[in-house]
């Protein structure tokens, strides 16, 4: 379950649970009925009683609904988030535009991906 790209592992314990499956079983094992009531668990988590705060969607700025977003949905829901972040010029918006560090990690000795380091040739080529 949690190769799915927004699923878990508390999540797919607990959806697991939820449909009363085996934690342990492999997807290709389980039966056509099983996968229906973990689809439908993963598609309408507040009917099965599963709290706001275990979704990965909560509060979605443009619905203002909880919900749980799976797969295209969610890596769209995360790319509108900081498109709209970029276009208000909020500081996290900023920061992903000029591609520095958004969650306040230090960058003076990190994070030099892509930039020359030291002397071109090295310490040596000086000499």
């Amino acid at each position: 379950m949690t190769k799915i790209i927004g699923i878990g592992k508390r999540f797919s314990n607990l959806i697991c649970k939820k449909a009363e499956v085996d934690v342990d079983r492999r997807a290709g094992t389980m039966s056509n009925e099983e996968i229906e009531k973990l689809v439908a668990i993963i598609n309408n988590p507040r009917q099965f009683k599963v709290p706001d705060w275990f979704v990965n969607r909560q509060r979605d700025f443009v619905t203002g609904k909880t919900s749980q977003c799976v797969i295209n949905v969610l890596i769209a829901a995360v790319r509108g988030d900081i498109e709209r972040m970029k276009k208000i010029r909020v500081h996290r918006g900023i920061r992903h535009y000029w591609g520095h560090r958004v969650r306040g990690q230090h960058t003076v000795s990190t994070g030099r991906k892509g930039k020359v380091l030291g002397m071109p040739g090295g310490a040596n080529a000086a000499k």
